[in-house]
């Protein structure tokens, strides 16, 4: 009887480890198309940020919606309403696609999130290669969008229509939630998700996010992101931009104004100034410190990545803690200065100074918008400045934690060995992908962050790029883990 036993294991052993074999083979075979695929994805210029753009974007969203109608999904496109403009003008926000593809009661439900906007991106703006152009150099795809979410959706789809074209059942019901306004802020999307969490999202057992990467070379399974504030701070001083020669030394000039008060925000060192914004952030304890320890992740690497000859701390554990772990500001830029090339002699009347705040656990961003607000009116009050501040918070994203002791994430480390023979870093991400603290809080799913882009991708920077080595072995990945998914017993 023992004997028998064992026969039926090793055969259904065989047979499992033979339908993997089959699903790469065909994923081998067919990696050409895929890049085809993606190249076709890359060439629609999907910038959410440009509201020129914006038939673009919606277009990007039809071509979605058909690569899902093809593999006989249910997709509908679902309107989520309008956006208002600066100048109080409103245009359609693009349709978020939603599909199923098997409905077996039996099975789990699975729902995919992606999304397919792009960050703006020219030629001129130090790109090699033309960013809506695909372009293979020594096995990189490089192109905007490549690995920021294009290329990981795709494996996605890729992966489905591989179980179907080889006869071999979906181990899970598979769902999409497929979006097109990700990159400024998923407008939208969170009224979409509270609507439908009684219909679409009532029979989801767990929810995949692949927009993330990995951390070194090692592949890496994503448990936390970080929230993020931005603001805007806005000092209005003239009528009009005046003559630095003629005005300059009578007027308080709004520039001065606005570097004087983001200067009082953080330290050389990289200490947050703002009181009481650190007070709510939770400790690192001794597992997570002992988690960094783990982690495959090199200093020296990591300096030549981003071209710079030193860091604010000088161990792998302390610039991974900052990375994930503590809040952080950057300022991002300011709106009406003169940045052009050549020379202009101009004291701006209006000048925007952008900046954003990584939020951590245990951090609001309600509050952290009080501090803020408190702060920069209170030092800007104290320079006596006839001019006038206002300051704004345009986007309030939450971080995101989840429970590495899920079965997801034996599931997830069971795929990353099948197909790369290593076992996965943990990681978190130090961005934001809002979506995921809107699931969790909206449905009550449990969520895991599975990425495919390198650590090297460059996400939002020229030359942004997906390896296709990435693309195909992370294609592998998804078929493999939708089978171990399959066997986690339902609560």
């Amino acid at each position: 009887m023992l004997w028998c036993v064992l026969v039926l294991f090793l055969s259904w052993s065989e047979v499992h480890n033979f339908q993997f074999e089959e699903l790469a083979q065909y994923i081998d075979s067919h990696q050409e198309q895929y890049v085809e695929t993606l190249r076709e994805w890359i060439a629609i210029e999907s910038d959410s940020s440009d509201v020129q753009r914006r038939a673009d974007v919606q277009r990007m969203m039809s071509v979605t919606a058909e690569k899902l109608r093809k593999m006989q999904g249910n997709v509908e496109m679902v309107d989520i309403g309008l956006q208002q403009l600066p100048d109080g003008t409103t245009i359609p926000l693009p349709k978020v696609v939603t599909a199923q593809v098997g409905s077996d009661p039996s099975k789990l439900t699975v729902c995919v999130y992606g999304h397919v906007d792009v960050q703006p991106a020219k030629k001129e703006d130090g790109w090699a290669t033309d960013p809506y152009n695909l372009t293979d150099i020594k096995g990189n795809l490089y192109g905007r969008g490549a690995s920021d979410n294009k290329a990981p959706v795709l494996a996605w789809l890729h992966t489905v229509e591989a179980y179907q074209s080889l006869s071999i059942d979906l181990p899970v019901n598979v769902k999409f939630i497929i979006e097109g306004m990700e990159e400024t802020g998923s407008n939208g999307l969170d009224a979409m998700v509270e609507a439908h969490n009684e219909t679409f999202f009532s029979d989801v057992d767990y929810i995949i996010i692949s927009d993330c990467g990995w951390l070194s070379r090692r592949p890496a399974l994503t448990y936390g992101t970080r929230g993020n504030c931005y603001f805007f701070a806005e000092v209005v001083g003239p009528n009009k931009d005046l003559h630095s020669g003629v005005f300059g030394g009578t007027v308080i000039e709004p520039m001065t104004d606005l570097i004087g008060i983001l200067d009082t925000m953080i330290s050389p060192s990289g200490k947050i100034l703002i009181p009481g914004i650190t007070d709510a952030v939770a400790a690192v304890t001794d597992e997570e410190q002992a988690m960094f320890q783990r982690i495959e992740f090199d200093l020296d690497d990591y300096k030549q990545k981003i071209g710079v000859d030193g860091l604010m701390y000088n161990t792998k554990e302390d610039v991974l803690a900052r990375r994930w772990r503590h809040p952080t500001v950057s300022i991002h830029g300011i709106e009406g200065a003169f940045s052009a090339s050549g020379s202009k002699t101009v004291i701006p009347a209006k000048v925007t100074g952008k900046f954003s705040i990584r939020q951590v656990p245990n951090m609001d961003p309600k509050e952290v918008e009080k501090q803020v607000k408190g702060h920069l009116e209170d030092v800007f009050a104290k320079r006596g400045s006839p001019n006038k501040l206002k300051v704004s918070m345009v986007i309030g994203a939450k971080p995101w934690l989840a429970d590495i002791q899920h079965p997801l994430y034996e599931a997830g480390k069971a795929a990353v060995q099948k197909v790369f023979k290593v076992e996965p870093d943990m990681i978190r991400e130090g961005g934001t992908i809002p979506v995921a603290r809107t699931f969790q809080d909206v449905t009550g799913k449990s969520i895991i962050m599975l990425p495919i882009g390198g650590f090297d991708d460059g996400l939002h920077s020229q030359n942004e790029k997906i390896s296709r080595y990435n693309y195909i072995e992370g294609t592998k990945l998804f078929a493999a883990f939708l089978h171990e998914v399959s066997q986690i017993k339902r609560d």
